[in-house]
């Protein structure tokens, strides 16, 4: 727990709820009766509205981005590094909300919400959601909330995909688009890394064809395997190398199947922190609409078309030892964003974190960021 919340903190916050009864129809041509999504809001609302700011999570994030939920909280939210009163996101300029996606397993519904059909967890039954139905499902929440149009839309990895998203679907509901880490649509090999986590939790004997719930247990080990996995993935070689390189947790071999390097107990400690943390029917969701995600689909796989009635101004960075969403993934969309006559800033920032690097404090790329969020003209400011 902190012992004293540092003065640049949002401090403590409370998440709110709000249910829509509202029928959503998803891409997959499911129509959920109604739903609920959970978030967080920092900041005050301007007069005129204008000074709201969407932050959009990546797979396993969630709606608690910044503060604490309470002084026993041991770490503060997931992106508290950017925002709070004088940060990257200054809360004293702008109202930022941050929702749990719709389909997570942290309040918003999800699989293991109560289907009203049947009156027991929705498990595999859940409809798969897409980039698409959650952009569609946060504007619901922007219209009760009485924003009509964003400052801005920010998010990073999985969020950077709603980022782009939202400017295509709404173009004249926000006016800057934050793409951070991210990629227009996943590659082959990305897919194949989505689908070995996802088997490693189907085939838990634990999984049970997705009612594990119902039968009082987790596919633990499954889930754990997963986020190994895609962990790995997450960090660089460089980094990992830097942080662990080929130490010894006892300084001796063992010659057995034990965890001898301390690259292994990472790993394990950070499989074992996700356990009881996240839901593995919302763990298949969430990788099933990265891969789905591709926009330029619909439009021949031309990116340039499918971004053809964009609007909003964009500031798009990526990292380079980011080999997840590399910069070249930026790059496109870069130019497919120049190919439209629209105002881009491109910032390709050197950084051995690894993809996970746009969650970090690194002083070159929060300022970049942050000059940028400087730029967003709210309420009556000239720029």
């Amino acid at each position: 727990m902190p012992e004293q919340i540092p003065q640049d903190s949002i401090g403590l916050v409370t998440p709110q709820t709000l249910h829509f009864d509202q029928p959503l129809e998803l891409e997959c041509s499911t129509v959920l009766p109604g739903y609920t999504l959970i978030y967080e809001t920092y900041g005050s609302l301007n007069e005129d509205a204008s000074n709201a700011v969407l932050i959009c999570h990546a797979l396993s994030g969630n709606h608690h981005a910044a503060g604490y939920h309470s002084m026993e909280d041991k770490k503060p939210g997931w992106w508290d590094t950017a925002i709070g009163p004088g940060k990257t996101i200054d809360t004293n300029r702008f109202f930022v909300v941050v929702p749990n996606n719709l389909g997570g397993c942290n309040g918003s519904t999800g699989p293991t919400s109560t289907n009203p059909e049947s009156g027991r967890p929705y498990g595999p039954d859940f409809p798969f959601v897409t980039v698409q139905d959650w952009v569609v499902s946060q504007a619901r929440l922007a219209d009760a909330l009485g924003i009509h149009q964003w400052a801005a839309v920010v998010g990073g990895s999985l969020g950077g995909m709603q980022t782009l998203q939202w400017s295509i679907t709404y173009p004249e509901r926000l006016r800057h688009a934050l793409i951070i880490a991210a990629a227009p649509k996943l590659t082959a090999q990305n897919i194949a890394f989505n689908e070995v986590a996802r088997q490693a939790i189907r085939t838990d004997p634990e999984f049970h064809e997705g009612r594990y719930i119902e039968h009082n247990v987790l596919p633990e080990r499954g889930l754990r395997l997963a986020r190994m996995l895609g962990h790995i993935t997450y960090l660089s070689d460089e980094s990992m190398g830097a942080k662990f390189g080929r130490e010894l947790r006892e300084g001796h071999l063992n010659y057995d199947y034990g965890v001898e390097f301390q690259v292994e107990s990472y790993l394990r400690y950070q499989a074992d922190r996700f356990v009881g943390q996240f839901d593995a029917n919302t763990y298949l969701l969430m990788t099933k609409a990265l891969d789905y995600f591709d926009p330029a689909a619909a439009h021949g796989d031309n990116l340039s078309a499918a971004l053809s009635r964009v609007s909003a101004q964009f500031c798009v960075l990526s990292f380079t030892s980011d080999w997840r969403f590399s910069p070249n993934r930026s790059r496109e969309m870069v130019r497919a964003l120049l190919d439209n006559d629209l105002k881009v800033s491109y910032a390709e920032i050197t950084a051995n974190q690894g993809h996970d690097a746009f969650l970090m404090k690194i002083p070159h790329y929060l300022n970049l960021f942050g000059s940028y969020m400087k730029r967003i003209t709210v309420g009556g400011e000239t720029s």
